[in-house]
């Protein structure tokens, strides 16, 4: 990238929730962006529609990348795994590639297998920590990555590079944290923080409807509180296939341990030893409040 380049024309593929978001993101924090969208024909009107982007494309992928700064995959893991090949061989040699997959490892290392560090596109990983249970342009949110940590997968030095310090100033305008860590780190943390707490809403989530009678009991009688304790059980299951795909060790290992967890609940019901978790669980929610 020439010095002082700056990012000016931003291509996403993908304008669903994320994808839509980051765009209005950048319409509402950042000025003379030009912003295309790659999607299916009717996703990316309706993207279009919202003014959240300029341009459209939908079909052959390279038109859409020929001009770009900066690439933002905001699209599925698998679909992103079987697209980063074509992105590769067609992004400009000035631009950006970023991705803001849910799980880490398999982007990051597929990316080390078709970008070069030295020459070329750059590839920078990364995950928005935010998202809502409900997918779709139609609940896509300027403000969505306000105040929410952006998980950046690689060494901080990385910034060295004119682009990633562009783009860490953009995902700075749009109100996100950025953080660096390691691809395995990123995938252990939000296997615990993230995926298990979606698991454990299914769960939940299905094991009260397996017990509903004619009347809706027991769900009849619900208040706020379970329906604030199954926000995630809203989510599909097409949003989360890829995630736990690409997760599973951790994730079967975390659903031991909680399974574990759960059953030294069980056997403390009748003893005031309960107390300690609920103090445990107590302190945990204010050092959530205060983040």
């Amino acid at each position: 990238m020439p010095p002082g380049h700056l990012i000016s024309r931003v291509t996403i593929l993908g304008t669903g929730l994320i994808g839509g978001s980051f765009a209005l993101a950048l319409r509402k924090y950042t000025t003379e962006m030009h912003i295309s969208g790659w999607d299916r024909p009717e996703v990316v009107r309706e993207a279009q529609s919202r003014g959240a982007i300029d341009q459209c494309f939908s079909g052959d992928l390279a038109p859409a990348l020929q001009s770009a700064d900066l690439i933002y995959i905001a699209l599925p893991i698998a679909a992103t795994l079987d697209l980063l090949p074509e992105i590769a061989r067609h992004a400009p040699a000035h631009v950006l590639v970023t991705d803001a997959c849910s799980t880490k490892v398999r982007v990051a290392q597929s990316a080390a297998e078709l970008f070069s560090a030295d020459k070329g596109p750059f590839f920078l990983s990364g995950h928005p920590m935010a998202g809502r249970e409900l997918s779709g342009i139609a609940h896509a949110d300027a403000d969505l990555f306000r105040g929410n940590t952006y998980a950046l997968i690689g060494a901080s030095s990385s910034q060295g590079d004119p682009r990633v310090s562009a783009f860490v100033k953009i995902l700075e305008k749009i109100g996100a944290r950025p953080l660096w860590l390691g691809a395995p780190q990123h995938d252990y943390a939000v296997g615990l923080a993230s995926h298990l707490p979606q698991l454990a809403a299914v769960a939940l989530a299905g094991f009260l409807y397996d017990r509903l009678d004619e009347n809706g009991l027991p769900i009849t009688l619900a208040g706020p509180g379970l329906r604030d304790s199954l926000r995630l059980a809203g989510s599909p299951y097409s949003t989360w296939r890829d995630i736990v795909l690409t997760n599973q060790e951790v994730l079967s290992a975390a659903l031991d341990l909680f399974a574990r967890r759960l059953d030294d609940l069980r056997e403390r019901l009748a003893s005031r030893e309960l107390e300690a978790d609920f103090d445990a669980a107590n302190e945990l929610y204010k050092l959530l409040r205060s983040l």
